[in-house]
This record gives C-alpha cells, sequence and structure tokens, in this order.
C-alpha cells in the first residue's frame, strides 16, 4: 500500500529493542520501526532520506516498517509469511544477520547461523530454511543478492559447494572469502567439479 515514503528525518527514538524514525513528508509525520543496523546509514535529522516501507494491519494499530532498501523490505514480507514468524521477529533476523548473510543462511540451510537472532531456536530456524530456501534461491538472484564474488564457482556447483563446507563447521565469511582467493586460479575457474572447489578451498582454509 506504501512502498516507500521520502522526506526529511524529524526524529529517531529509541524503545527498549525497537528504534522509530520519524519522517516529514509534506508537513505529514509518519512513525516508521526501522531496522536498528540501518541508522548508521542514515543522515542526521533534518536530512532527506528515503524509506522503504511495509504497513502492517493489525486489529487494534497499524505499523510502518521501515528499510534502506527494496530487497530488505522484501525479503521481510518472505520472512513475516513463515508460520510463527512475526514483524518483531523479523526485523531481528535482519538486523543481527543483515540482507546477504541471512539470504545466505537460508538457502543453505545454515540453522546455526539464523539461530545467533535471540529469539530464535533450532526449529524455528529449520521451518525458516525449510520454508523459504527455494523460493529465495531464486529471488536473490533476481534481486542481486548474490554474496559469492565473481572468482567463485558457477551457479550451478555454486551451492554444493557452500553447503558442504558449511557442513564442516566453516562460516559464511570464511567460505566466500576462501571461494573468492582460489577462484583467482585460471584452472580452477573452469572447473565444475564442486570437489576439486571443495578440496581447494579447505587447503587454503587451512592454512
Amino acid at each position: 500500500m506504501i512502498g516507500y515514503l521520502k522526506g526529511t528525518i524529524a526524529s529517531i527514538q529509541k524503545h527498549g529493542n525497537r528504534v522509530v524514525l520519524t519522517l516529514d513528508v509534506n508537513q505529514v509525520g509518519y512513525d516508521v520501526q526501522i531496522v536498528p543496523r540501518l541508522l548508521m546509514q542514515l543522515p542526521a535529522v533534518g536530512e532527506l532520506v528515503q524509506i522503504f516501507t511495509y504497513l502492517q494491519f493489525r486489529e487494534d494499530r497499524m505499523t510502518l516498517f521501515g528499510f534502506g532498501t527494496a530487497a530488505e523490505r522484501d525479503l521481510f514480507r518472505q520472512l513475516v509469511s513463515v508460520s510463527g514468524i512475526g514483524p518483531q521477529l523479523a526485523v531481528a533476523l535482519l538486523d543481527t544477520l543483515g540482507l546477504q548473510d541471512l539470504v545466505q543462511a537460508i538457502v543453505t540451510g545454515n540453522t546455526r547461523a539464523l539461530a545467533k537472532t535471540p529469539g530464535v531456536g533450532s526449529k524455528t530456524a529449520e521451518r525458516i530454511a525449510l520454508e523459504l530456501r527455494s523460493k529465495l534461491a531464486e529471488w536473490r538472484q533476481q534481486a542481486g543478492v548474490m554474496p559469492v564474488p565473481a572468482a567463485g564457482p558457477v551457479l550451478s556447483i555454486q551451492e554444493d559447494v557452500e553447503m558442504t563446507l558449511l557442513a564442516l563447521g566453516y562460516t559464511n565469511s570464511e567460505i566466500a572469502q576462501a571461494l573468492e582467493a582460489v577462484g583467482q586460479s585460471t584452472a580452477l575457474s573452469k572447473q565444475e567439479d564442486p570437489e576439486e572447489w571443495i578440496r581447494e578451498a579447505i587447503a587454503w582454509l587451512s592454512r
């Protein structure tokens, strides 16, 4: 209903774990709950900003949630579609992991990373991965949310490589660094054998 708001920042208030941005749009003040990590990207009070929004309807009230990008807003929509995931938990997931790491964790089924978010237990993490994994695998390409650099493996084997390395206990950031590093090899960059990529990545990570 309201795709985004563009106006000047009137105030920023913190209510416990919640951060509320009041945005002045043509002399109308909109209270928008934003993902806390967005604070680092916002300009000063009185400056112009564009916030992508999601309007939640409840019986007793309406709440506007705000995001720095359309991709974050769209991921939020996907998260609240999962049974048992309310908007506050979806905000917490985005704030804890960030857009790329959250999408990566869901697509690769990294429930351990998802469970780092306060309020997300192992069962909830499994449900998120189960319900959104296939949806986000396709969506992240369309939205341009692809964390593995150009030097990484081709898409046809990318997920196999990532999932194997995650299962071995490596983190998303470690895997991304390893694939970028070993992908600099001309011979390996043309190789579509996931076992070769995995072997080289483990060798690099073990140095």
